[in-house]
């Protein structure tokens, strides 16, 4: 028997549920002392939830096939969020059904009279976050006196909230003969001290490490330009077309603006975040969970605790803040054995934090560009050729239809009409283009690797003379030399993208274009520094190009009008025009007075070129 000595009550349902093998944890819980204290670090996603349900049930039975009448609560799990409390009260639900177990939630933000009314009518176990139950307790509402179980699940989280006083007085209103299960993913000094206030000789259970990554998670990393998320995000959901997917955003804001986006595009989508009420965030789960909806954009909210059907796809739109963040916000897919793909969004200004993250989790990342327009079109076709419409069986109302249809009309035109009908509810993918187009594809260039120099470049890929591109020394940084017809003249602007971010005139031309409503014929020279790139716009559309500046609601691009870099004369006369330099108009001169020494004179300068830049802006 795969999961021995469980009552038979709990073994049907875990039968019903197609449970053939325990997970890891849920072996290592089953074989511990029936009665003693456990301290459990297991992964996210191992099966905590059912492992700890199994764990309490034999105490609650009794030896008995069903349960006692439902009357003061004898157990009690307390979960650090809404969500995880309602995912933990759903499991517990189904696992003592078959036993007569009633199974209330005591959450923030549901209605609490309701709850009361609830706990009056009696109950076998009580599901909660800590403030809800805190507050229940304090008002008489919840009788503790005859619980033989307490579970704390996600301990770490909870501490991390701020909720250690809320949990010592739940625990303090509890017998002291009561059986204590604490669940967390990481044993920290504040877990091992909780432990020994509350537990009795506990058993230590490690599964796994949590900072480890799943190895049912694909993680795949996508270099993109900055400023081309959006167009990633959809792309990716295109390309893979993930039963249920979840698009990480850094901030309930980025949320707000995600959701709207892939609304406008097609997507049937819907927002998890802090500012929704408990009962948006339950319809919205709930249209995951019934097909309704298959893309969800939340904040790190649902990080932890969320678990969604066929939740194949988690997109980190914007970089997590820690390992720990990441691994939780990627651990809500590969659970329970089910494979899934984890995808980081990462423009190149953000590479070097996207590698520190990923080799403090340990992880395997696969590098790439974006999927393409064309690469989702083959997916489209590969799927569509593979549909089971074309595999089910016709029924007796549609065949008069079907002959009909035959009759009327061409196999040519019947095709083309069904190929329409396909094709038109999948959204359209965006055109976006690798910005290390023509690199190694397999890992991104480390950190201390050196730019070849001009003769190198050279020797290892000849370049035509029209070329847009050109390589020049670490010192001068690299150039970008258009085309330029006699008599042009240029403002210089300045980008705070430098070759510490990767720039590359093939993804920083498209990024000017984009930002200031230009075309590719209107951008000058493009001078990469360490820090950040000087570029050229023809003055004719300077006024334009500012204007458009202003509009820019991007806090990781910054582009303000700027001096010549130093050594711009010089580059500038070997254009075809022949000209000393940029020519300037009023607004944009330049201040000729001779430069003050010393850091007096650098503030100054600073405060002149910030007080010239918010005049012209």
């Amino acid at each position: 028997m795969p999961f021995p000595h469980l009552p038979p009550s709990i073994a049907a349902a875990l039968q019903k549920r197609e449970y053939a093998e325990p997970t890891p944890v849920q072996s290592a819980v089953l074989a511990a002392d029936a009665g003693r204290d456990l301290l459990v670090s297991a992964q996210t996603g191992s099966g905590k939830t059912i492992a700890y349900g199994l764990a309490i049930a034999p105490a609650l039975l009794n030896d008995q096939e069903r349960l006692p009448r439902a009357g003061a609560p004898l157990a009690l799990v307390v979960a650090p969020t809404r969500e995880l409390a309602m995912q933990v009260h759903r499991e517990l639900e189904w696992l003592f059904a078959a036993a007569g177990g009633r199974v209330v939630a005591c959450v923030g933000g549901m209605d609490a009279r309701r709850e009361q009314r609830e706990l009056n009518a009696g109950c076998h176990i009580v599901v909660g976050t800590p403030g809800r139950l805190r507050d229940h307790l304090e008002r008489n509402r919840l009788d503790a006196t005859h619980m033989q179980a307490v579970v704390l699940d996600e301990a770490d989280e909870m501490l991390d909230l701020g909720f250690r006083e809320d949990i010592e007085f739940i625990l303090s209103t509890t017998p002291a003969e009561r059986r204590t299960l604490l669940f967390s993913a990481t044993i920290p000094k504040a877990i091992a001290q909780l432990a020994t206030n509350f537990q009795r000789n506990s058993l230590r259970i490690d599964v796994a490490s949590a900072n480890v990554a799943h190895a049912d998670i694909e993680y795949r990393a996508i270099r993109i330009a900055p400023n081309d998320g959006e167009r990633a995000v959809v792309n990716v959901l295109r390309f893979f077309e993930a039963r249920t997917a979840i698009v990480f955003c850094a901030t309930r804001e980025g949320v707000r603006h995600m959701h709207a986006s892939l609304t406008e595009r097609g997507f049937s989508v819907v927002a998890l975040s802090g500012e929704l009420s408990q009962n948006e965030r339950n319809h919205g789960l709930q249209a995951l969970r019934d097909g309704r909806a298959r893309v969800c954009i939340a904040t790190d909210v649902a990080a932890r605790g969320l678990d969604l059907p066929d939740l194949s796809l988690v997109i980190h739109a914007d970089l997590p803040n820690n390992r720990d963040t990441l691994l939780h916000r990627s651990g809500r897919t590969g659970r329970a054995g089910r494979k899934g793909v984890c995808i980081l969004i990462v423009p190149v200004n953000r590479r070097r934090r996207a590698e520190a993250l990923l080799m403090a989790a340990k992880v395997q990342c696969k590098w790439s560009g974006p999927p393409t327009a064309e690469e989702v079109g083959a997916k489209d076709e590969a799927r569509i050729l593979s549909d089971e419409v074309f595999t089910e069986v016709a029924g007796e109302e549609d065949l008069d239809l079907i002959a009909k249809l035959q009759e009327r009309y061409t196999p040519d035109v019947l095709a083309a009409a069904l190929a329409q009908l396909l094709r038109e509810k999948l959204p359209a993918p965006e055109e976006i283009e690798d910005p290390a187009m023509g690199r190694d594809d397999r890992a991104p260039p480390r950190a201390n690797q050196r730019e070849p120099n001009a003769r190198e470049s050279n020797a290892r890929e000849p370049r035509s003379r029209d070329s847009h591109a050109r390589e020049a020394s670490p010192r001068e940084g690299r150039a970008y030399e258009p085309h330029n017809p006699q008599g042009q003249s240029f403002l210089w602007f300045k980008l705070n993208l430098g070759r510490q971010h990767d720039a590359d005139p093939r993804w920083l031309v498209p990024l000017i274009c984009r930002h200031g409503r230009l075309s590719k014929a209107e951008i000058g020279s493009i001078k990469i520094q360490d820090r950040e790139t000087f570029f050229e716009i023809d003055s004719q559309f300077g006024e334009s190009f500012a204007a458009s500046l202003k509009r820019v609601n991007d806090k990781n691009i910054k582009i303000v009008p700027a001096s010549a870099p130093p050594d711009a004369g010089s580059r500038s006369a070997h254009r075809k025009g022949g000209h000393d330099g940029p020519k300037r108009d009023a607004g944009f001169k330049r201040d000729h007075a001779p430069r003050p020494e010393g850091a007096a004179g650098d503030r100054k300068l600073r405060k002149k070129d910030k007080k010239r830049n918010e005049n012209t802006l």
